[in-house]
């Protein structure tokens, strides 16, 4: 028998917006894509490595046949025809999708993305429950809606009428999939990736946590619209090269957003319509918006726009020779179409900013703390990050960023200016370093916990190994109890601590601490250099109480502790380089800090709860100590509305 060899891609059709584009004459001929998918041996529905897409439909009883992208025919078409009409083809742009995001992530990371875990009901190494497969449900609501479920480890996608306010904009009360939109599937796999990363994310601890999710969704899925060439030339030439203007690639969800009765897209990071007259004007930033945010999808579309702006700024920088060779030096394009050959180089630049730019964003994720994150936070992860890949800044993505974080208003707490040496995370001190080598042992210990995890790597055996690493780490830090590590950590076992604290079920008399990860954070520099540091992630969590004369009498044990009115968290990420085995940063956020715990108990108490607590504490406004039912439902149902 032959033997051939294995393809490296699968080919596979899909909208490259939405249908609705697909009945527009200006936009049909770009809103068909064929996505190169990394290949994978499927079952029908499709069901991967990564992946399992299940489509029942609750509302109708329907369960629908599930495509077999393996089928000779298929194979030989790259898939269906971009259809509203057929299920399958449903499927099939979900998983298309869906693989293109996960592979923009492990670019990124230089390693294989995991799914967050649910936690057993037990402690041990096995305590966490490995879940190979994210599940997404096609037609699982009957609604204007679409989110990811942490507990159910899966996407769900909403079906609805349209209810357009122009005819014209969207066929009265036709059916909209949301299944259906490039944009809405981008931002909800990254939705379930970030929480893989950052499980705590979830838990809005301070205005900017769950906005930073709503955010980061949004960046992804709008700077993957670069990486279409059709598409960006098409936009480039229909804006003479000024994506300022408004243009589909600085918007979200057309059809999801029309069909719900907006002027335009659901989300647009370049202008706003006028409700009055429709006229549309560009954003300008606004130093004081922040500070009147609070929904997260308005506080978290600041973000995007800094972040956004910043890429704008570098596209102009890069292509400003282009358009002084072209306009012989006075800046001012000629009439009529521009020539193929410069939108061709135009969309070159525009592509290579928008890669660096979205690597910086998900690289930064190793570099954020685990708990309590604000935009500020992230800058300085933004900054740190990409100074670690690239030291010389010659193209000045990083003074890009800094810029239009001031000019929005964002800026990082305990730093003395906006100076990019400034905004670097510290390494920790002298002490603590020593502290902490005592605890985590020298180099060669370290590479004997860095997991083997690479983009080839088995995902389970990833997960095991990682797992067993988290408990050596873990047990490590209380035999003997490293009291001056823990603390270089900004967490405590120490002889003073609170008794608010959850007590351990392991180590008894010591308060409990969470190892939540221990992975490798690969970065190639353009010289070619690998650089490979050890991200390791600990958490600690204790009770909070909105009356501060019952958390100081629980803290100092004058009291049984009643039930928790919130968690407090405190928590850090170090990374630490293999080969010398130093701690180059310690990213902390203090459990101790009566600061943030006073800051967190306003918040939850003036602007959280009760209004939303149901919302995101559950439908009866119950606490769970670890975690939050359903965060992104009701949050996605009211930015839909908003």
């Amino acid at each position: 028998m032959a033997s051939y060899p294995v393809p490296p891609k699968r080919r596979l059709r899909v909208f490259a917006f939405d249908p609705s584009l697909t009945t527009r004459l200006d936009t049909v001929a770009i809103n068909q894509l064929t996505l190169s998918v990394a290949w994978e041996n499927l079952e029908p529905g499709p069901v991967g490595e990564y992946l399992e897409i299940v489509d029942v439909d609750p509302a109708s009883g329907a369960a629908y046949p599930p495509v077999d992208l393996n089928d000779p025919y298929l194979l030989a078409q790259d898939g269906l025809a971009p259809s509203e009409g057929d299920p399958r083809f449903h499927q099939q742009m979900l998983y298309a999708v869906a693989m293109i995001t996960i592979q923009r992530f492990e670019e990124a990371l230089g390693r294989r993305v995991l799914w967050s875990v649910p936690r057993q009901g037990h402690a041990g190494p096995d305590r966490w429950q490995y879940v190979q497969r994210l599940r997404i449900y096609p037609h699982a609501l009957r609604e204007a809606n679409a989110y990811y479920s942490p507990d159910k480890k899966a996407l769900l996608f909403g079906y609805f009428n349209a209810t357009p306010r122009q005819a014209a904009l969207a066929l009265p009360g036709g059916l909209v999939f949301t299944c259906l939109s490039h944009d809405v599937i981008a931002h909800e796999v990254t939705h379930a990736l970030l929480d893989g990363m950052h499980r705590r994310f979830a838990e809005p601890s301070n205005p900017d946590v769950l906005a930073f999710h709503e955010a980061f969704a949004d960046l992804v899925a709008l700077l993957q619209h670069f990486s279409y060439p059709d598409v960006l030339r098409h936009q480039l030439a229909r804006t003479r090269g000024d994506l300022a203007s408004q243009n589909l690639l600085g918007e979200l969800a057309q059809e999801f957003g029309q069909a719900i009765g907006s002027h335009g897209a659901l989300r647009d990071t370049l202008g706003r319509h006028d409700p009055v007259t429709n006229a549309w004007h560009p954003v300008v930033p606004d130093p004081l918006a922040l500070s009147q945010a609070t929904e997260p999808h308005a506080r978290g579309s600041i973000l995007v726009a800094a972040i956004f702006g910043a890429f704008l700024q570098i596209y102009q920088t890069r292509t400003a020779d282009l358009l002084r060779i072209a306009t012989a030096g006075t800046g001012i394009l000629p009439a009529g179409a521009l020539h193929p050959d410069l939108i061709n180089r135009l969309a070159q630049e525009a592509a290579s900013a928008a890669r660096h730019m979205l690597r910086m964003c998900i690289r930064a994720l190793d570099y954020c703390p685990p708990v309590d994150l604000t935009f500020g936070d992230y800058l300085r992860a933004l900054i740190t990050a990409d100074r670690d890949v690239v030291a010389d800044d010659t193209l000045y993505y990083r003074v890009a960023l800094i810029d239009s974080f001031r000019r929005w208003g964002i800026y990082p707490e305990g730093v003395r200016n906006l100076s990019e040496e400034s905004l670097l995370w510290e390494a920790p001190t002298d002490e603590e370093a020593t502290a902490l080598a005592n605890a985590l042992g020298d180099a060669a210990v370290l590479r004997g916990l860095c997991p083997d995890w690479g983009l080839s790597s088995n995902r389970r055996a990833v997960f095991d190994q990682a797992q067993r690493n988290q408990e050596k780490l873990q047990n490590g830090l209380f035999d003997p109890p490293h009291l001056a590590a823990v603390r270089a950590l900004g967490l405590t076992i120490g002889p003073e601590v609170p008794a608010s604290f959850f007590p351990s079920s392991t180590f008894k008399g010591y308060p409990t601490i969470e190892i939540h990860a221990v992975r490798p954070a690969r970065r190639i520099g353009p010289s070619g250099e690998v650089r490979t540091d050890l991200v390791i992630v600990a958490t600690q969590r204790r009770r909070g109480y909105f009356d501060a004369a019952t958390q100081a009498k629980v803290d100092q044990g004058l009291m049984e502790p009643p039930t928790a009115d919130f968690i407090f968290r405190g928590g850090c990420t170090l990374l630490v380089d293999l080969d010398s085995g130093a701690v180059r940063y310690a990213i902390r956020k203090d459990v101790l800090s009566e600061q943030r715990l006073e800051q967190q108990r306003r918040h939850l108490q003036q602007q959280w709860i009760p209004a939303v607590r149901g919302t995101y504490f559950g439908s009866r406004g119950e606490l769970k100590e670890d975690g939050l039912p359903e965060p992104f439902a009701m949050l996605h149902r009211q930015g839909a509305q908003s």
